[in-house]
């Protein structure tokens, strides 16, 4: 695992490699005067992913670990990807699972973890997550007979308060699940901290990094992640989905798997052949990101480096949006997060989310409606039955125009 001192590498100001607007230009599905501000359920890929996707198509593969040269190309991409991700997120090669989606490699997490769980023992699980760091364990919970706790957030401010986990868990915990970043209002809770309540009960941590991987650097080691679960989609990549931990933890874990296939740790935690030009896909994805910046270094300190300066870009575009959408009349925002991504949710009085939706995309605003998945946190908003809210996601390819679109636009929705 990285080290603390190599997270902080992340702190020294460094700029991006080029404008915004000129990396905007590698990005092929941005259609001309259109806003995208739809990332937090999928960000559009550059021309180098879309390149090593279709190499990888025209390349000669085969399944892995034959002798035979196509074989031998398939070994190499996944073992690539392998090195990606754990240069992305601070791990090793070794403990890095792969699978079509964060959401199904979650539920065979669950099933796995919750086959040694016992009637007694309790998980702990957010009101501020994706139900798919939800759901999963409610489910593994309630085959076992165990029970599930629940940490609340704090509705007006839209914090999820490490106090609210200190009094549930015990020696009874074996897992706590929490979200590095909130998908639909941008909550980042102190992951650092919950873990190491957890880790002082001897219980695990499943940390959702969705939403959080591709708004700042990630080191899964300083969050005290056990599991620490991201999709490449996300993040500039394919439609594929990853959960890393440490390989001497996978070791201790037998997850159901076909009695042919590999023993071994990762790979019996995947199940059939992968698809390896999306594996190629996030190996090109994650060097993109490395790429941003001109910084020197390995691969993993020019990622810190660079999450680092789209870190930066993306506070600033927050700051502007949250300024413009406070100030309309009839615009609720929804949480006041202090430490958060650039990911907002809002309803208009008197407007139907969907209504907003449509009415947006008509102005060539691409933003999404409904409860995004985060299903338990619009139930507590008090939404989930009159069309959840409106979300804007800010990702790296906007910048203050696309900020201001979407600003003009509210406003005049809110006042017809």
């Amino acid at each position: 695992m990285s080290n603390l001192a190599e997270s902080d590498s992340a702190a020294a100001p460094v700029q991006l490699r080029a404008p915004v607007e000129q990396l905007r230009r590698e990005f092929p599905g941005l259609e001309p005067d259109t806003v995208r501000l739809d990332g937090a359920a999928g960000t559009l890929v550059p021309d180098a992913v879309v390149e090593a996707i279709a190499a990888a198509l025209r390349a000669s593969m085969a399944n892995t670990h034959g002798a035979f040269a196509a074989s031998r190309h398939s070994t190499a991409t996944e073992l690539s990807a392998r090195e990606a991700i754990a240069d992305l997120l601070g791990g090793v090669p070794e403990g890095v699972i792969f699978g079509p989606n964060m959401t199904t490699l979650t539920f065979r997490m669950a099933a796995t973890l919750g086959a040694s769980w016992r009637p007694g023992d309790e998980v702990v699980v957010s009101s501020l997550d994706h139900d798919a760091n939800i759901r999963p364990w409610l489910l593994a919970a309630e085959r076992a007979g165990a029970t599930v706790r629940w940490a609340e957030l704090d509705v007006d401010s839209g914090e999820l308060p490490t106090e609210r986990f200190a009094p549930l868990v015990s020696e009874r915990t074996r897992l706590v699940a929490v979200t590095a970043a909130s998908n639909a209002i941008g909550t980042k809770p102190d992951v650092q901290a919950i873990s190491a309540l957890a880790h002082g009960v001897g219980a695990l941590t499943y940390v959702d990094g969705v939403h959080a991987t591709s708004h700042g650097p990630i080191d899964i080691a300083t969050l005290g992640a056990d599991f620490y679960a991201c999709s490449a989609y996300k993040l500039f990549g394919p439609h594929a989905g990853t959960v890393i931990a440490a390989p001497e933890l996978l070791e201790t874990l037998m997850p159901a798997k076909l009695a042919p296939a590999p023993d071994t740790v990762p790979n019996r935690f995947e199940w059939g052949t992968p698809a390896f030009e999306l594996l190629a896909g996030v190996t090109a994805a994650v060097d993109w990101i490395a790429g941003l910046t001109t910084a020197p270094g390995s691969r993993r300190q020019r990622v810190l480096r660079a999450l680092g300066a789209v870190e930066a870009h993306l506070d600033g575009l927050l700051a502007r949006a949250l300024a413009g959408l406070s100030g309309i009349p009839g615009v609720r925002l929804l949480g006041a997060a202090r430490d958060r991504t650039s990911t907002l949710s809002f309803v208009i009085a008197g407007h139907p989310p969907a209504d907003v939706a449509r009415r947006l995309a008509e102005r060539g605003i691409a933003v999404w409606d409904g409860d995004n998945y985060a299903y338990e946190l619009m139930q507590r908003f008090g939404l989930s039955g009159t069309g959840g809210a409106v979300r804007a996601s800010i990702v790296l390819y906007n910048d203050a125009g696309d900020v201001d679109r979407l600003v003009e636009a509210v406003s005049e929705l809110a006042g017809s």
